[in-house]
């Protein structure tokens, strides 16, 4: 098999495997959580985006195209830094939020453009020039777009409203 093809397969199955640990055991959690907790969740996987430099960093990567490389690095540190900030945020809600949108368009961006601009590259062929960050794309980035549609689901869902019936009861001091 051609490293193209060994690495689309590697991909694919990527997706796979994580949709099924995702809609097994991480999913189930997510939507029963506060939606502050289930964001805070997603950011805090998200907020490790920083290694995504990794990607920059002489002598880790062979030869990707350097175009390649660095939009692709700094959009994962941005991501990163955007996550960081979200979570540093979560008492302060509207800022919070903004974070939270933030974080995920960007990082949903840079992954849709990261794709097709290796499409366009031709970068399945040059799996094997990306030595030690040959797991990122195969085990990292599937699971960050997965928690990305996760969380513009979580942002777009209807909130359930509080029960009157229990509101207008409660002992308030």
């Amino acid at each position: 098999m051609s490293p193209e093809t060994i690495f689309r397969i590697h991909l694919l199955l990527g997706y796979v495997a994580w949709l099924l640990l995702f809609g097994a055991y991480i999913w189930p959690r997510l939507r029963a959580m506060d939606s502050i907790d289930a964001h805070r969740a997603i950011a805090t996987l998200h907020s490790f985006r920083f290694f995504g430099l990794v990607f920059i960093l002489p002598g880790v990567v062979g030869n990707l195209p350097a175009g390649f490389a660095t939009f692709a690095a700094y959009g994962d540190f941005a991501t990163g830094l955007l996550a960081m900030l979200a979570l540093l945020m979560a008492r302060q809600r509207f800022t919070f939020w903004l974070f939270v949108v933030a974080f995920n368009v960007v990082g949903t961006l840079d992954i849709v453009v990261d794709y097709y601009r290796a499409i366009q590259l031709g970068l399945a062929a040059l799996a094997g020039e990306l030595g030690s960050t040959y797991a990122i794309p195969i085990l990292y980035v599937p699971i960050l777009m997965i928690t990305h549609f996760a969380a513009f689901y979580l942002l777009l869902r209807a909130q359930p409203k509080p029960d009157r019936r229990f509101a207008d009861n409660a002992i308030t001091p």
